[in-house]
């Protein structure tokens, strides 16, 4: 299912920009972002979904969100986003992205 994608706010759509300014590896990583954001206009529904058990609180209290997915980047970095519908559009909602040890700190593996 097609969708449109957004940054959860306009810090985090900043620092994607940013890694584009940035070192060799970053601009590695804005890449990948990249290529997500392209797979996910195609299928919102391409990444992992996160049980609701595993949703750090943090993003329950900031982005009240319903459902979380993974997207899987190269190297071990991860793409953290949700959907949301407006209408009959499906909008998938960049929430921030992390290397893997981030993401296992944070979702607690």
């Amino acid at each position: 299912m097609e969708s449109d994608v957004y940054f959860a706010d306009e810090k985090t759509k900043e620092t994607y920009q940013k890694l584009l300014e940035s070192k060799t590896e970053e601009k590695e990583l804005h890449k990948w972002i990249t290529r997500a954001i392209a797979d996910l206009r195609q299928n919102a529904f391409v990444g992992i979904q996160i049980r609701k058990n595993l949703f750090p609180v943090e993003y329950i209290q900031k982005y009240n969100i319903e459902n979380l997915w993974k997207y899987d980047l190269p190297r071990g970095w991860r793409l953290i986003y949700t959907l949301n519908k407006e209408g009959i559009m499906v909008l998938s909602i960049i929430l921030e992205w992390m290397n893997h040890k981030e993401y296992e700190r944070r979702f607690g593996y």
